[in-house]
C-alpha cells in the first residue's frame, strides 16, 4: 500500500506491500504519485523471485521440527498440523508466501463448522505464529496474511461448579478409599480430590514425584509453560487436606502411573455412568480456587493458581454466583 504526505514543504511516499518497505521525497505530489506506484508494481511482480518455492505444507513441517520442540505444548501443536494438513489440502499446497487473508477466512469458516470457536482460535493463533516464524527468521514470505484477520471470540467461560455429592458419588464408583490408593481408578479419584484441594491442573498433579514434593512444609514444585524462560519449577503451596491426601502415594518416585489419557477416559466414564452432566476433570481446579478465595487475598490466590493474568483468574475460575455471595454478606 502507498502512502503519500507532505513533510516540511515536500512530498514523502511511502510503500508497504508484503512486507516490502521503501520511501523517497519528491518535489511535488504528483512525482510522489508516479514513483510510488512504479515501485509496488515492482514488488508484486517481483515477490515469486524474492521468496522461496515453500509450500504452505513445508512451513508447517519445519515448524513442527524446529519451532513446536521449544514448547510445552508440542505434542498438541502437532497434532494441530497434522490435521491441517490432512483436511485443508488445498490451503497447505499454496506458496506459504501466496496465502492471503481470504484464503485464511474460508479455512475459518469451514473449521467454525466442526469445531468450537475456542479451539478454532488456537489453531488461528498458531498459524498467525507458524507466518510470523516463517517470514522474520526464515525469509520465506513477506507481510502475513493475518493482517486483517478476524480471530473468533472465545467459548464463553464456564460456571459449573462441583457438589460434594457428586464427589462422593465419583470416589465411590472409582473404588476409592481414604489411604488406599492402589488402581488406575483409585488413582483418578486421587486425583480428582487432590485437584479440589489445591487448584493444580491435570499435568502438574500427574507429574508429582518425592523429590518435588515437600510433605512437612507443604510445597509442591511443577513444571509450567514459561520453564524454559524461568529455568525453575513453580511452587505450589499444598492445603492441609491436600497434603494428606499424597501421603497415601508418598515413599513411590512417582506418586501416579496413570496417564493423561487414561485418567480422562476413566472420568469421563465414570460421570457417564453415574449420569453427571457437563462435569470436566478441570472443573476441580475451579472449585479449588473459588473455595480459597474465600480464605486468601487475590494476590496470594493468583501465586496459588500460577496466573499471571487476574482477569483470567476472576473471569474463568472464580466461580461463586451472585447468590452464593449476597447469601455470605
Amino acid at each position: 500500500m502507498a502512502y503519500i504526505r507532505k513533510q516540511r514543504g515536500k512530498w514523502r511516499a511511502e510503500v508497504e506491500r508484503k512486507g516490502v518497505r521503501k520511501s523517497k521525497i519528491f518535489e511535488t505530489k504528483a512525482a510522489a504519485t508516479a514513483w510510488a506506484a512504479v515501485e509496488e508494481a515492482e514488488i508484486i511482480t517481483t515477490d515469486g523471485a524474492r521468496f522461496p518455492p515453500k509450500t504452505l505444507a513445508d512451513t508447517l513441517d519445519r515448524y513442527a521440527q524446529e519451532a513446536s520442540p521449544r514448547k510445552k505444548t508440542e505434542a498438541a501443536e502437532i497434532k494441530r498440523i497434522a490435521r491441517i494438513k490432512r483436511d485443508f489440502p488445498d490451503l497447505v499446497a499454496l506458496l506459504v508466501s501466496e496465502v492471503r487473508t481470504p484464503d485464511l477466512v474460508a479455512w475459518r469458516d469451514k473449521m467454525l463448522k466442526t469445531v468450537s470457536p475456542g479451539g478454532v482460535r488456537r489453531e488461528a493463533n498458531m498459524l498467525r505464529n507458524v507466518f510470523t516464524v516463517a517470514r522474520d527468521e526464515w525469509h520465506w514470505c513477506g507481510e502475513s496474511p493475518f493482517k486483517g484477520f478476524k480471530v473468533p471470540d472465545d467459548n464463553p467461560a464456564r460456571t459449573r461448579r462441583v457438589n460434594p455429592s457428586e464427589v462422593k458419588l465419583i470416589c465411590r464408583w472409582l473404588g476409592y478409599r481414604t489411604g488406599v490408593v492402589d488402581g488406575k481408578q483409585q488413582q483418578v479419584a486421587l486425583a480428582f480430590l487432590i485437584g479440589l484441594r489445591t487448584g493444580m491442573r491435570l499435568g502438574e498433579i500427574l507429574s508429582l514425584t518425592d523429590d518435588r514434593v515437600d510433605l512437612v512444609k507443604r510445597v509442591a514444585r511443577v513444571p509450567h509453560k514459561t520453564q524454559h524462560i524461568t529455568g525453575q519449577l513453580r511452587s505450589v503451596p499444598l492445603t492441609r487436606a491436600g497434603a494428606r491426601l499424597l501421603k497415601a502415594r508418598a515413599g513411590r518416585g512417582a506418586f501416579f502411573d496413570v496417564t493423561a489419557a487414561s485418567l480422562d477416559a476413566l472420568f469421563r466414564k465414570c460421570t457417564k455412568r453415574l449420569l453427571i452432566d457437563d462435569l470436566h476433570f478441570h472443573d476441580s481446579r475451579a472449585e479449588a480456587l473459588t473455595r480459597l478465595a474465600r480464605r486468601v487475598d487475590v494476590m496470594t490466590l493468583a501465586r496459588i493458581s500460577g496466573h499471571k493474568d487476574l482477569q483470567m483468574l476472576l473471569n474463568v475460575y472464580y466461580r461463586e454466583s451472585s447468590e452464593d455471595i449476597a447469601a455470605r454478606i
